[in-house]
């Protein structure tokens, strides 16, 4: 089932990428992204209200639990944490193609499987090492077609802020399983809802600081932003992909290195609409890149049930 739901969130993920795209297209960064944590905000606060003030959502998936400073403060920290993900990777988005920043973004599950080995000891099976190996092997190669369309992987600092973006990334996925881990496990035990929607806010209230402190006093010297409705659809598809994707993790049997590579598999996705949509160039030499990806799922996939 986790499995499942693995892959669920992977294409859903691949959903929300394009969209931020297509939001960030000649358009103010900091707005933008003040908008998306504020929308989904705005999903959650409900599930948030109903549950503290009714019985209605109780033993359901969307109650959110209770608690005071003693578990906010870890949420406020994941908050940290994803946000300044969120910031590298926006300003990187920007201004790098689509199926560039997919590749990058695919290195983040090795950096999940070093710190699932030092932190968890999770160990993998013959088919996984296989997926494992493919995987990356084809985000390496298609890191290596990006260089055809002159993009300076060494000196352009756009490419390090969406590698900025992807080691926080790990770092987050590795604080999840921390976090949803039960207590005699030696994790935290936080319920999925309750992090998912706190975290948000959190990040809500941090990027209108931002917005006000950074943005707003510069606003008529720097990119105006304009309203596009493909916010909202960001919002909307990391919402329910970050559902997913919580709600694997607390399944006992589920791996942390193996949903985070299998979420990493939205790059096929996002592949698809930068070629129909976005008209990105140099198409044809990542396709073979592109079916290592999915033969490295199929063998996760294997390995797994």
């Amino acid at each position: 089932m986790w499995l499942i739901l693995a892959f669920a969130s992977a294409a859903l993920l691949g959903c929300y990428d394009s969209f931020k795209k297509k939001a960030l297209k000649e358009n103010a960064v900091i707005p933008v992204l003040f908008l998306n944590t504020l929308f989904s905000s705005i999903i959650f606060l409900p599930f948030i209200y109903i549950s503290y003030q009714t019985e209605l959502l109780d033993g359901s998936l969307f109650h959110v639990a209770a608690g005071g400073w003693k578990v906010h403060k870890y949420i406020i920290l994941k908050s940290f944490i994803v946000l300044s993900s969120w910031v590298f990777g926006y300003f990187g988005m920007k201004h790098l193609p689509l199926t560039i920043v997919g590749p990058i973004n695919a290195t983040r599950p090795v950096m999940v499987l070093v710190g699932a080995f030092l932190f968890f000891g999770e160990r993998l099976n013959i088919w996984q090492w296989i997926g494992v190996l493919l995987a990356v092997a084809s985000f390496m190669m298609l890191s290596r077609s990006g260089k055809k369309e002159g993009i300076d992987f060494k000196h352009d600092h756009w490419i390090w802020m969406i590698v900025a973006a992807a080691a926080l990334g790990a770092v987050s996925g590795l604080y999840d399983k921390y976090l949803m881990a039960p207590v005699d496990e030696g994790g935290v035990g936080l319920d999925k809802m309750m992090v998912q929607s706190w975290y948000n806010i959190y990040q809500c209230f941090m990027m209108g600081i931002m917005l006000m402190l950074l943005w707003w006093p510069k606003r008529k010297d720097t990119t105006p932003f304009h309203w596009d409705w493909s916010i909202v659809c960001v919002s909307i598809f990391l919402s329910t992909a970050d559902f997913v994707y919580f709600y694997s993790l607390t399944h006992p049997e589920a791996m942390i290195s193996i949903v985070s590579m299998i979420r990493r598999g939205s790059v096929v996705v996002s592949f698809l609409f930068g070629a129909v949509f976005f008209h990105e160039k140099n198409l044809k030499s990542k396709f073979v890149d592109l079916a290592l990806v999915l033969l490295g799922m199929i063998f996760l996939y294997v390995g797994s049930c």
